[in-house]
């Protein structure tokens, strides 16, 4: 005989962030107003540290853009059974996407870097020294109204309550965090491009300009990969980690044989899991799931119990 778990409840796992949509779009505007300004004077004073700054900031605005569409198609479809775990995915794969924007705006920088340490460029440094500390008072002030939250959002307990009974993780918002290192990636070339035009103003370094430049590349691609490696595996399913379900499969073992298991997340901060057992012992499908309400990691739990005699508990 096979008993399978079914209950009624809602099957939305999405977190929305109304806090972190509002303030990803008041960055944009600063974002989008500040690339023009850049655009505009690298053109007029020739400085192309200002003018591949203002284009890098126009990706940066296309990324933000990403980011406060994942989050209103979350809430708009929250509710939409057509989505089996609702919407949890849609903020990571926003996060990746912006990650994917990340790593080609690096590999522009570092294209242009190259281009422009074999190809000089006349600067008029002062007007362009001035433009740039304009940006970068833009980028600090829109990592403020990021890193707030980001930070707020990482320091409180989801409450979110369900399968065990359980209070679970906190919340990792992929998409927020997306954002904030575009801004963090927008500030870090702005202050190099001061640094490289002072060096150039002062000594003549011009060739310090482009080297910046790709020092600035090759960071990003390190924050771009690390953004990568934290929101694939949510996109792929891939099961947690090994011991984890050691310890689900212990916790069975005196009373039952796990034939499958798996746990994996269904949104940025929530695990669902499905193990199918194999029982000796008159214990119910409710009894095992008590079993495993210490295992808080889990949000939605489909659980399988074949009960079969021959089995010694």
């Amino acid at each position: 005989m096979s008993i399978q778990l079914s209950t009624t409840h809602s099957h939305d796992f999405a977190s929305h962030n109304h806090k972190g949509e509002k303030r990803t779009f008041y960055v944009l505007l600063l974002t989008v107003v500040t690339m023009i300004a850049e655009i505009t004077a690298g053109t007029i004073f020739g400085s192309m540290a200002l003018l591949a700054d203002g284009w890098h900031m126009g990706t940066h605005a296309a990324a933000f853009c990403i980011t406060l569409f994942a989050y209103r198609y979350a809430k708009k479809h929250s509710n939409d059974d057509r989505f089996s775990f609702g919407t949890g995915k849609v903020s990571v794969l926003g996060g990746y996407t912006s990650a994917i924007a990340l790593g080609i705006v690096a590999l522009l920088m570092i294209v242009e870097s190259v281009h422009r340490l074999f190809n000089p460029q006349a600067i008029q440094f002062n007007e362009s020294i001035l433009v740039a500390f304009i940006g970068l008072t833009v980028n600090v002030a829109s990592m403020f109204l990021l890193n707030d939250h980001h930070h707020h959002d990482h320091g409180h307990s989801h409450g979110h309550e369900h399968g065990n009974g359980h209070h679970h993780e906190h919340h990792h918002d992929h998409n927020l965090r997306a954002a904030y290192l575009h801004v963090l990636a927008d500030a870090l070339t702005s202050v190099l491009a001061i640094v490289a035009l002072l060096f150039g103003k002062f000594y003549g370094w011009n060739w310090l300009d482009p080297m910046m430049g790709i020092v600035g590349a090759l960071v990003i691609s390190k924050w771009t990969i690390g953004l990568v490696l934290q929101t694939s595996p949510v996109l792929l399913d891939e099961n947690i980690a090994q011991d984890y379900r050691e310890k689900i499969c212990d916790k069975l073992s005196p009373f039952a044989e796990v034939k499958d298991i798996h746990v994996w997340k269904i949104s940025g901060h929530h695990h669902s899991a499905a193990i199918t057992i194999e029982s000796a012992c008159d214990k119910s499908t409710e009894e095992y799931k008590q079993m495993l309400s210490e295992f808080d990691k889990i949000h939605h739990l489909t659980l399988e119990v074949h009960y079969d005699k021959s089995i010694k508990s």
